[in-house]
């Protein structure tokens, strides 16, 4: 199976392949063409903006691409970033930026009320409209300062749940993708496409 990858976010991209040819037995992954300008990620659900990135890069490579949307909800600020989590401090905004907009904003917030969830949508679309979807999920905590230094976005600041307290940017990579909302997204869109083989 090929797949183009959509993504334009270089750790994104990074992370994705590492999980997705995991757990897809002989995937030729294909790096996103440099050609290609970015997509208006203009979604309101992480649905719609998974599927807005793969079928434009499908459309202009005429190959099958993958993608996907990523929004980190936080339960203290009614669901926000959500959708927006990429563009938190602005169009613009550079991961420290998004950092700090979040730690301003959860400033004073006590420890009982600083739960969070990551969502991913990992999505496969077809140049013909056919395409494959799933999801992954992790619950955590908005931690007080950010701590660590593996990963991206908003790792040093989510402790999942389900670790042992260290953020997903003290996790090694391999200890993340066990845990974390891409890694369980794209195991779940493995399973999908396993089907259609």
């Amino acid at each position: 199976m090929r797949l183009v990858l959509a993504s334009a976010n270089r750790d994104k991209a990074a992370e994705i392949a590492a999980i997705l040819t995991a757990a897809v037995p002989g995937l030729d992954l294909m790096p996103r063409p440099p050609d290609v300008p970015d997509v208006d990620e203009t979604g309101t659900t992480l649905l719609e903006n998974a599927r807005l990135k793969a079928a434009a890069i499908s459309d202009a490579t005429g190959q099958p691409a993958v993608a996907d949307d990523t929004g980190l909800l936080v339960d203290a600020l009614d669901g926000a970033p959500g959708v927006y989590s990429a563009r938190f401090a602005g169009e613009d905004a550079t991961y420290a930026d998004n950092v700090a907009k979040l730690l301003a904003e959860m400033a004073g917030v006590p420890a009982e009320r600083r739960t969070a969830r990551f969502e991913t949508v990992a999505l496969v679309r077809w140049p013909d409209g056919r395409e494959v979807a799933a999801t992954g999920a992790v619950d955590g905590v908005i931690v007080p300062e950010a701590r660590g230094t593996n990963g991206f976005g908003y790792d040093p600041l989510f402790a999942p749940a389900e670790g042992d307290g260290r953020t997903f940017a003290e996790l090694t990579a391999e200890e993340k993708h066990a845990l974390s909302h891409r890694g369980r997204a794209f195991r779940a869109l493995a399973t999908e496409l396993a089907k259609l083989t």
